[in-house]
């Protein structure tokens, strides 16, 4: 197998400390992006410096070199007028999972014969437990983008903090033992991209994306994620080529919700299949203060036990130290303290459960999907709205409350991200499949474990039965078939869940392989509407897939102010055929709401109706307008650093103030930039200007064009001098 490239884990340390001598003479790989040929540029490289070993060329999804030396001798790299650039470190996760006690059967969504036979999947992740029994048959080949070499394995505990994420993902789609997985008799490539901890960078996953395609599988599953909302990001480009290379790519929409804009980078990608979480039908536990008619949802955090209290219980303030806890339910508010220390103390002290909850109400996914070590009472999340409602209740006398439990139906989870795209505005998800307590496949063992990052599989998973199922169906095909068999959720009062947390629907890959029409790209977006009368057109292909003329009919929206719809009433399709039609929106902005309108348009065929989610965004809306600031210091150099951010709107002015961490006092500003256009902007800083070494706050503030300022926290490391 080919090698690839890589930027070790301990070499992103390096990158942030700076070099120490011992560092200096240890080996260590990085990819530069270069201009023009890169085989031409690798014969310069083995001429100017034949201590630096060039590992492979890059030339399909990337234009570049994988290089490795010792680190002091990389020092050279700059110097090549022919570097384009060395790209700053942006870290990717493996997402975080919860782990979960009741469990969904990964092929229970599959009830067909076919298995997804001779079809070639490729999993790029943190590797692969090839030794496991349900996988060791299936898995035929991978690499490993970490270590640089043919050995794509989960880190083990002696290689630094052990993963099983991969081997997880794997199993949801081709487990075939104790456990069967969507699609048992699919091939699976495990590329390892992301080392100890489930940490990796864009570098890694553009390399791995470039590996699978020069391997030539047939579906890509990315179960992996960061925070950059927009459609242009480097790693969204590179999922949108391999897309060109007839590649099937499935993304895991992300585990930042319930907000909207939450999507990120690969999932933002227009060519990509994105995937939501759902939970099946469940017994969830509520909290109940029967004087008030509050209830108050439970969310278990991971590892935590079951909350099976069946009484009444007092609930008392857990950050007094004074309070007592013994025999009561104990309240804990997030703040930069060791969460499970202080669950631990109170565990200790006697408290029969806790409850936790973080005032800013954006970090209650990234709360639900902290890993605690076991504890033997149960731990449960509330949102910051419920957790600062019941800390005022408890304040003002002593309140005693009551658990119930009720069946839920199937639901968004609440940590499923929502779209829509910044930029482009386009509908994510494409599709939501099972990601609430999937039971897998890890290393030595099975686990249920809940995140998109089960979801996505069961989608490529459910792509490869397609295939062998259809083998002379297009991808397009399969994607279309895919979307247009969704199933729409609603809720117990029969109102549509929304767009941008469902996209077409529910996945029914039972109905999608006997799909008569299938719907090219179904999910409808009309973009951003600035003027005061507007007029937007997309057009949809529908195809015919049977041998019978078929007749498809709009139903024309309920009128709305402000909106005018021009559908075609009625058309037909003869035996095979495939037509494209315009749906045209006019928009009066004037008569409208400013931010995100979307709803859905009913596409009838006999006693069949299809459902097509639209959305457009009149003037502006509450979205992030910049993100993803990063600052380290430029790969092997001592005296400059490089910052990257991405803009989401056309801006004035983008400023970087730095605080002291401790006193929240102003420091001074990092970085000003004017005239700021839309996409990623990266630059260099030299350290004398960078100021005084340490951790700061940093406030990074965009002065739209439109009017107006926002902003953001991010913390910034000026590294020490060496």
């Amino acid at each position: 197998m080919r090698h690839v490239y890589s930027l070790s884990l301990i070499c992103f340390i390096f990158l942030s400390i700076g070099m120490t001598e011992s560092f200096a003479n240890q080996e260590q790989s990085i990819i530069v992006e270069v201009e023009g040929d890169p085989d031409e540029r690798k014969e310069d490289i083995e001429k100017d410096a034949p201590f630096i070993e060039v590992v492979e060329t890059y030339d399909i999804l990337f234009n570049g070199l994988a290089l490795r030396a010792k680190a002091d001798q990389l020092d050279k790299i700059p110097s090549f007028d022919f570097i384009k650039t060395i790209h700053p470190v942006y870290t990717y996760e493996a997402l975080e999972i919860e782990k979960t006690d009741n469990t969904v059967i990964p092929h229970t969504i599959n009830k067909t014969s076919y298995t997804g036979e001779d079809v070639d999947i490729g999993v790029i992740d943190t590797g692969i437990d090839y030794n496991h029994p349900d996988l060791n048959a299936n898995v035929k080949g991978g690499y490993d983008l970490v270590d640089l070499d043919d050995d794509p394995f989960e880190t083990r505990p002696e290689e630094g903090i052990p993963t099983s994420h991969g081997t997880h993902v794997s199993g949801i789609i081709a487990a075939n033992g104790e456990l069967k997985g969507v699609a048992p008799n699919a091939n699976l490539y495990a590329y390892r991209a992301l080392g100890s901890g489930g940490q990796g960078t864009s570098i890694q996953v553009i390399a791995a994306l470039e590996q699978a395609v020069k391997d030539d599988v047939d579906i890509i599953n990315l179960s992996l994620g960061n925070s950059i909302n927009g459609p242009d990001y480097p790693t969204s480009q590179a999922v949108n080529q391999a897309v060109e290379h007839d590649v099937l790519v499935v993304i895991a929409n992300g585990n930042d919700g319930p907000e909207n804009w939450t999507v990120g980078s690969p999932a933002t990608a227009t060519k990509a299949v994105a995937v939501g979480a759902v939970s099946e039908r469940q017994t969830l536990p509520f909290l109940v203060d029967p004087l008030e008619n509050k209830k108050i949802p439970l969310t278990p955090m991971p590892s935590s036990i079951p909350w099976d209290i069946d009484r009444s219980y007092q609930v008392v303030n857990g950050e007094k130290k004074d309070a007592e806890v013994s025999g009561n339910i104990a309240l804990l508010k997030q703040n930069e303290q060791s969460i499970y220390k202080r669950i631990k103390s109170l565990a200790a002290k006697g408290a029969i459960g806790v409850l936790i909850y973080d005032d800013r109400e954006n970090d209650f996914a990234q709360l639900t999907n902290q890993q605690l070590s076991p504890i033997d009472i149960p731990v449960m999340a509330l949102t910051a709205k419920d957790g600062a409602w019941l800390l005022n209740r408890i304040e003002k006398k002593p309140f005693y409350a009551d658990t119930v439990f009720e069946e839920v139906g199937r639901n968004i989870t609440p940590f499923s991200s929502r779209g829509p795209v910044t930029v482009n505005w386009r509908i994510k998800p494409d599709i939501i499949a099972p990601g609430a307590n999937i039971l897998s496949t890890v290393p030595d063992g099975y686990e249920s474990l809940q995140g998109t990052s089960m979801a996505s599989p069961h989608v490529a998973g459910s792509m490869a039965v397609l295939k062998e199922a259809h083998p002379t169906w297009t991808n397009e095909q399969i994607i279309g078939a895919l979307k247009t068999t969704a199933k729409r959720l609603e809720t117990e009062a029969n109102k549509s869940l929304d767009p941008i947390a469902q996209g077409m629907g529910y996945i029914q890959l039972d109905e999608a392989l006997k799909a008569e029409t299938i719907i090219d790209d179904p999910l409808l977006s009309f973009g951003k509407v600035d003027e005061n009368q507007e007029t937007k057109t997309v057009d949809v292909t529908i195809e015919n897939m049977t041998d019978e003329e078929k007749t498809y009919t709009f139903s024309m929206p309920k009128k709305q102010k402000g909106l005018r719809w021009k559908l075609p009433q009625t058309f037909t399709l003869g035996k095979k055929e495939k037509k494209t039609i315009s749906i045209e929106l006019n928009v009066s902005t004037t008569l409208l709401d400013q931010g995100i309108h979307q709803g859905w348009l009913m596409l009838e065929e006999k006693n069949e109706k299809f459902h097509l989610p639209y959305l457009f965004m009149n003037q502006t809306a509450d979205f992030p307008k910049t993100m993803g600031f990063t600052f380290t210091l430029k790969p092997h150099t001592h005296d400059e650093y490089m910052y990257q951010l991405y803009v989401a709107e056309k801006a004035e002015r983008v400023q970087v103030d730095l605080y002291n961490p401790d006193t929240l006092l102003f420091d001074r500003t990092l970085l000003t930039l004017t005239d700021v256009d839309t996409g990623t902007h990266e630059g260099n800083v030299k350290k004398e200007d960078a100021g005084s070494p340490g951790y700061y706050k940093a406030l990074v503030t965009v002065q739209l064009k439109s009017g107006g300022y926002e902003s953001y926290e991010t913390e910034v490391f000026i590294a020490e001098e060496t």
